[in-house]
């Protein structure tokens, strides 16, 4: 979303609730509070909010318009999955990886402890599997596995699926809820697999496809070209994104990303 669009990011002001430590590199935040009463879900699996993070003596009073804060006082923001909103309790369940101390989110994700307030805008998304396609594609790395979660959670009984999910080893698998037809390959980083020559080893099933792949850009491009260009895939049965890019922290992907688009 951009001012020039001309569209409106309300600032929502929450209280982080509870946290939890799923596996050593993935935080669960649950935040809730009346500020999120006028969070309205969407039906996207991979829904999401960026969460801001203000500078240093910048106060964003309730209702804020981002697009209305001068360029000087806008906050830094990281996108986040929505892994799950209970209308009913109000509360929003955000999954963030965590590499340690570098970085933004990460940190915050770790130190974050009930009371702590929570800037957010949002929800935005683009995805959901289509009961129109034959079979779904879905691969990715722990930045994708909340939004791979949930599209497998919405899937309906007997659906088919191939799932490829890229963490650094058994430690970082989390159980993942279906009723669809899912095989759920587990690809680890500690002992040399890769998810671009994993998703290339498939036997390819009849019928059509519909793909989600996002996560490190490098990865994405290349499995990009295979579906777009040998496999012939058109682009609206496919959602393809990086999430990330490797030696680049979210600014500067969100800028090469954008000088990528006016080329």
């Amino acid at each position: 979303m951009s001012d020039r669009q001309g569209r409106s990011r309300p600032v929502m002001r929450a209280q982080v609730l509870r946290t939890e430590r799923l596996t050593p590199h993935m935080i669960r935040i649950v935040c809730g509070g009346d500020g999120l009463a006028s969070f309205r879900p969407n039906d996207c699996t991979d829904s999401y909010v960026k969460v801001l993070f203000a500078p240093d003596g910048v106060h964003y009073p309730e209702g804020t318009d981002l697009a209305d804060v001068p360029a000087d006082r806008r906050p830094r923001m990281r996108t986040y999955t929505v892994r799950s909103f209970d209308t009913d309790a109000r509360e929003l369940v955000l999954d963030v990886v965590h590499h340690g101390d570098q970085g933004l989110g990460g940190p915050w994700a770790a130190a974050s402890g009930p009371g702590d307030e929570i800037l957010l805008v949002g929800p935005g998304g683009g995805y959901a599997p289509s009961p129109e396609a034959d079979w779904h594609l879905l691969a990715g790395d722990e930045s994708a596995l909340p939004a791979i979660a949930t599209a497998l959670e919405t899937m309906p009984d007997g659906a088919a699926a191939h799932v490829y999910v890229l963490v650094s080893d058994e430690t970082e698998q989390q159980p993942l809820v279906t009723k669809a037809d899912a095989h759920i390959h587990w690809l680890h980083r500690r002992r040399g697999d890769d998810l671009v020559a994993a998703v290339r080893a498939l036997d390819w099933p009849e019928g059509q496809v519909q793909a989600f792949v996002h996560g490190e850009a490098g990865a994405v491009r290349d499995i990009r070209r295979y579906l777009l260009g040998e496999r012939g895939i058109a682009r609206e049965w496919t959602s393809i994104s990086g999430y990330w890019r490797r030696g680049a922290d979210d600014e500067q992907w969100r800028a090469e990303k954008a000088a990528e688009r006016a080329a």
